[in-house]
């Protein structure tokens, strides 16, 4: 009886095997510089990480500058107050879990608050002069600026899905979020409180060193 068996491959050569390790080496650490790459967004490891892909960042800010508005201001800033604060924004899904399809942003923020009074709201009536004395009555103070400090807030973390890709508009969203977070801070812990005593007493010293004997601002 004839029977007909597959042929044995030849082994390797020394020059194969060689030939065959060098490309799974090369494959495997492709793959690791491209897991490396994709993590190492912060610090040190990511001035490591810009040096082995030579993609230096490139700003172009050679375009012209378009002033599109001008305004007098007549605002008296009499408080700052400056704010550090951990938020945390995600998208996530109600029926897959978070290592498919969860997209997680830890953001740093520190940011600032500006209080004052806008003097552009005073009023005649609002001013009252009494020989050597002078009764003001000043505008309610108001927070005119909440915002981050570009240069100390930073993305601490950012987590995505095996099948989803980084939301572009997530930073920018919990960015926005923040700066109301801190207005809000800023409300509880005082600010316009503190803003309007120290209105008070700015423009006090003011009417005095103006010549008046008796100076009262409320």
């Amino acid at each position: 009886m004839l029977s007909i068996t597959d042929p044995i491959p030849p082994p390797l050569s020394r020059t194969g095997r060689v030939l065959l390790a060098l490309i799974l080496g090369l494959i495997l650490g492709a793959a690791s510089l491209a897991v490396f790459v994709h993590h190492a967004t912060t610090g040190v490891w990511d001035r490591i990480a810009t040096k082995v892909t030579g993609r230096p960042l490139a700003i172009d800010i050679s375009q012209p500058t378009v002033v599109s508005r001008i305004q007098r201001l007549e605002r008296l800033e009499t408080v700052t107050y400056t704010m550090d604060k951990v938020v945390e924004g995600d998208r996530s899904s109600d029926i897959l879990p978070d290592f498919l399809v969860g997209d997680k942003l830890l953001l740093l923020v520190h940011g600032e608050a500006i209080a004052g009074v806008d003097l552009s709201q005073l009023k005649s009536s609002d001013v009252v002069i009494n020989g050597k004395s002078i009764a003001v009555h000043l505008p309610p103070a108001q927070i005119f600026v909440t915002a981050l400090d570009d240069s100390q807030t930073r993305v601490y973390s950012r987590s995505t899905g095996w099948f989803v890709q980084a939301d572009p508009n997530l930073e920018s969203e919990v960015r926005a979020k923040a700066e109301q977070d801190l207005r809000n801070s800023a409300l509880t812990a005082g600010i316009l409180s503190t803003a309007q005593k120290n209105a008070d007493a700015t423009i006090t010293k003011l009417l005095l060193t103006f010549g008046f004997n008796q100076a009262q601002v409320d």
